[in-house]
């Protein structure tokens, strides 16, 4: 903020409860923050997440969610179902949303229709 920082976007987001808390104590700076949204597509695509990409980490009920339905998960519906979940836990708590759709641009409707954007 002292640098000059406008606003913040967070990694992706797949842990809700984690999210609001850091909220609860990140709007005292009066800055506005985006959430960021990846698109699960897999449940290898979160478990690389999960050994890969710092800051982030998708629950193990979420792979196994991503794991029950492997056509409805390869169709995007399964992601975008989780996606538009974290969205409307959260958004209340956020000034934006990132959606980070990974080649999966063709989804974003459905998540926005389904997260009630």
């Amino acid at each position: 903020m002292r640098a000059g920082a406008d606003y913040f976007q967070t990694q992706a987001v797949y842990e809700p409860e984690k999210f609001i808390k850091f909220m609860e104590k990140a709007s005292q700076f009066g800055k506005p923050v985006q959430l960021g949204i990846v698109i699960p597509k897999s449940a290898g695509m979160a478990k690389y997440m999960n050994d890969n990409v710092a800051g982030i980490h998708v629950p193990q009920e979420m792979i196994d969610e991503l794991k029950a339905d492997k056509e409805k998960t390869k169709a995007g519906i399964t992601g975008v179902e989780i996606a538009a979940r974290i969205i409307r836990e959260c958004r209340p708590y956020c000034q934006g949303v990132h959606i980070m759709a990974l080649g999966w641009e063709s989804k974003v409707p459905a998540l926005l229709e389904q997260a009630g954007i």
